[in-house]
C-alpha cells in the first residue's frame, strides 16, 4: 500500500512539473513585460518556479495553473521591487533633510535685505523695486522714468551687485552704488 502511494506522489510531483514546462513560455513573456531587460525576466521566471515547487501543495489539482503560476510571478516581481527600495545610513543623510529650520534666518535675511536696501542710492532702489519686486519690464520701466533700457539694465545690476556685496560682507566703495 505504501509503494502505492510513493507511485501516486510521484506521479502527482511529474505531473507538476510538467506543468511548469508546459507554461514556461508564457512565464517567460510575462516576466519580460514586467522587467523589460531579459536576464532579469529569467531570474524572475526561476524563483517564481523555485517558489512553486516550494508551495506546490498548495496548489488545488483541477484549478487554473497558468492563473496561479502567473500570480506567483508577479508577487516574486512585487517582493523584488520592495527589497530594492533606496535605503540610506542615518549618518550618511545631509543634516537640512532630517530637521526644518523654525524660520527665524529667514526673517533675518529680509530684516538684513531690507536695511541693506536702504542704504542704495535713490535711482537704484526706484529701479531695482520696479523690476525685480513690481516685475515691469525694462521696456516698461524705461517708459515710465523716461531713462534708457541700457541705463536701466546697468542700474539693476549695479543695485544687485552692490546687494550682494552688502549681504555677503564685502564692502564695497560708496560710489559703486551711486546712479550711472
Amino acid at each position: 500500500m505504501s509503494n502505492l502511494r510513493s507511485l501516486d506522489k510521484l506521479s502527482e510531483v511529474q505531473e507538476f512539473n510538467n506543468l511548469i514546462i508546459l507554461h514556461l513560455p508564457i512565464l517567460r513573456q510575462q516576466a519580460m513585460s514586467l522587467t523589460r531587460h531579459k536576464a532579469d525576466a529569467e531570474d524572475l521566471v526561476q524563483s517564481a518556479i523555485t517558489s512553486a515547487i516550494a508551495a506546490r501543495t498548495s496548489f488545488v489539482v483541477g484549478t487554473n495553473f497558468r492563473a496561479w503560476m502567473i500570480r506567483i510571478l508577479r508577487n516574486r516581481f512585487l517582493s523584488n521591487i520592495r527589497q530594492r527600495r533606496f535605503t540610506v545610513d542615518l549618518g550618511d543623510v545631509p543634516e537640512g533633510l532630517l530637521g526644518r529650520s523654525g524660520g527665524q534666518e529667514g526673517n533675518l535675511d529680509i530684516i538684513e535685505l531690507k536695511r541693506q536696501m536702504a542704504r542704495l542710492a535713490p535711482d537704484h532702489l526706484l529701479i531695482l523695486n520696479l523690476i525685480s519686486i513690481e516685475g515691469l519690464s525694462y521696456d516698461e520701466a524705461s517708459e515710465r522714468l523716461g531713462v534708457a533700457v541700457g541705463t536701466l539694465k546697468c542700474r539693476v545690476f549695479r543695485a544687485r551687485a552692490q546687494l550682494e556685496a552688502w549681504m555677503y560682507g564685502q564692502e564695497k566703495s560708496a560710489g559703486s552704488a551711486q546712479s550711472v
